[in-house]
């Protein structure tokens, strides 16, 4: 049987108070505030964060992991808003930090809470969406094998530029197929 929370370099765990501190900071970043929500950036402050952790602690519908490489915090995935009776939800992914970044902790970080998702929760659909100008984000998620499914057009407003917010999806099937697929290329 296979791990479901660890693989090669990185692993997903609790999300510990040391490493609502460090999320903390990246929340002082414009950049990353602006890629990750449609809200007006600023910073959260630790209470709000812990109380993000503790609602999704305390609930059934939303998985929060921390990643790590060894002892090192480089982020967390997400997984939130499940409709348990249509077998589907959403998926979300930080990484704060510009050094953990384009180093693949990303794809690793995504396919173990994909497998998870589909594997464990026994889900049917995962759906995200990235806003068009994250175009980093968008390849990852193509090189994991979501599915452009639309758009939400100038849905966003930055700097007085308009952008599309562009919806993702994945299915159960399509990863499997795709996993056995790259078994049968090894």
């Amino acid at each position: 049987m296979n791990a479901i929370l660890h693989r090669q370099r990185l692993s997903l765990g609790t999300v510990t108070d040391e490493h609502l501190l460090e999320i903390e900071k990246w929340f002082l970043n414009s950049q990353f505030m602006r890629n990750l929500d449609a809200e007006p950036a600023r910073p959260k402050n630790l209470d709000s964060l812990k109380k993000w952790r503790e609602e999704a602690l305390n609930s059934d519908k939303h998985f929060l992991f921390s990643i790590s490489e060894s002892d090192n915090f480089i982020g967390y995935v997400e997984l939130s808003g499940i409709l348990w009776n249509q077998r589907n939800g959403w998926v979300a992914i930080a990484i704060g930090n510009p050094d953990n970044q384009a180093k693949g902790h990303g794809s690793e970080a995504m396919e173990l809470l994909i497998n998870y998702a589909f594997h464990e929760l026994n889900l049917h659909r995962l759906q995200l969406t990235v806003f068009e100008y994250n175009q980093h984000a968008i390849s990852l998620y193509k090189k994991l094998g979501f599915t452009y499914e639309g758009a939400q057009r100038e849905f966003v407003i930055r700097d007085g530029e308009a952008y599309d917010m562009l919806m993702y999806g994945l299915l159960q099937r399509e990863w499997s197929e795709r996993k056995a697929a790259e078994k049968l290329e090894e």
